[in-house]
């Protein structure tokens, strides 16, 4: 049964830091993306930032580009988002998900239940 397991949310004040993690299970991720979304209350869902697996391309959304690094330790099959500078508008439950290289960037195979980051004023 594939997993995957968010952990590292939190609160904390404007201009902090947090990092989160992404714990994948129950199959090989070699050929998948996997990506970080967030949806904030009343808000579409969003995407923040994508690594692929064996490569390690990163990509992100202009929103948190400069202050988020996506990362991945392929040894414990983990993806990590690592968080600097947060702003009050970076409210949200944030998601792992991931999908195939082989499908398109709409068809996410496999979601987390998503962690709480909320950042204060």
């Amino acid at each position: 049964q594939v997993q995957l397991a968010e952990s590292g949310g939190g609160l904390v004040q404007a201009g902090g830091s947090l990092r989160l993690s992404c714990a994948a299970s129950g199959r090989t991720f070699s050929y998948y993306v996997m990506v970080w979304f967030r949806q904030a209350p009343g808000k579409e869902r969003e995407f923040v930032a994508r690594i692929t697996w064996s490569g390690g391309s990163t990509y992100y959304a202009d929103s948190v580009k400069g202050r988020f690094t996506i990362s991945r330790d392929t040894a414990k099959n983990t993806v990590y988002l690592q968080m600097n500078s947060l702003k009050p508008e970076d409210t949200a439950v944030y998601y792992c998900a991931a999908r195939s290289i082989m499908k398109s960037p709409s068809e996410y195979e496999y979601w987390g239940q998503g962690t709480q980051v909320t950042v204060s004023s």
